[in-house]
């Protein structure tokens, strides 16, 4: 769990978090979501450790950040996992050695053992027989999940991700919102993910919190955002073609 209270952070005098106060819960597949100019992005970087903010606390199963020492902070970091928006693997390493690279990193295991954990991982995306390919050879939507793998490959206590449906077609982008929720509950991960894809909400949004103007404007989870009163909300879900639609059958009763 992840717990953030009176979060605040900016940049050159310009306030970008204004008091954020929010828990991630483990086990569930919590969602930052937002339109542009939010603060979503920050936000997601100071719960990643990338960003300092100037007042607030962030506190990882009860731990706060701010008392960490510099040996807590690095088995803080061990502990995350991160799937980026554009999936940054490396493009001169295989599959399997792009998944092994945290492993290498942050553990001292044999080769063997390594590979033993790469290739389950690569099992349980689904990618099995893609190890000893490049990323240029083989989909984006596969690519998203050699990132998963990556992302999961230390097992993890927190998972984030950053727009992990980005550039994918709908149908892929459901098989990678249905296997990060599934790991996250398989594993009793904390993950949070940072989304604007309003299909990745209604399909996997257990705890929703909805950013604007770098405060927390609403939250709660995908039968509820509906339902809500909220204007700025409601703007940002119907938003798309296919909302605007699903709210028109709703005021008519359909």
């Amino acid at each position: 769990m992840i717990a953030v209270t009176d979060l605040h952070k900016g940049f050159n005098g310009e306030e970008i978090l204004k008091g954020i106060t929010a828990t991630f819960e483990r086990g569930k597949t919590n969602l930052i979501i937002g339109t542009s100019g939010s603060g979503k992005t920050v936000f997601l970087k100071c719960l990643l450790g990338l960003f300092t903010p100037e007042q607030g606390t962030i506190a990882y199963d009860g731990t706060f950040a701010s008392d960490m020492n510099k040996e807590q902070q690095r088995a803080l970091r061990e502990q995350m996992g991160m799937v980026f928006q554009g999936s940054a693997l490396f493009d001169s390493m295989t599959v399997a050695e792009n998944v092994m690279f945290p492993l290498q990193m942050f553990t001292k295991q044999k080769k063997s053992e390594m590979l033993d954990r790469v290739h389950a991982v690569l099992d349980r995306v689904h990618l099995e027989n893609a190890d000893k390919k490049l990323p240029s050879e083989i989909s984006g939507g596969m690519q998203k999940r050699v990132a998963i793998a990556r992302a999961v490959v230390t097992r993890p206590k927190y998972l984030f991700c950053d727009e992990p449906n980005s550039g994918l077609d709908p149908r892929t982008a459901i098989v990678i919102d249905n296997l990060i929720k599934e790991i996250t509950e398989e594993n009793d991960i904390t993950t949070v993910i940072n989304t604007h894809d309003m299909n990745s909400v209604m399909e996997i949004g257990e705890k929703i919190i909805f950013m604007q103007k770098g405060h927390l404007a609403w939250e709660g989870d995908k039968s509820q955002i509906f339902k809500t009163d909220n204007k700025a909300v409601t703007d940002f879900v119907y938003s798309s073609n296919l909302f605007k639609k699903v709210r028109e059958a709703q005021l008519q009763g359909l």
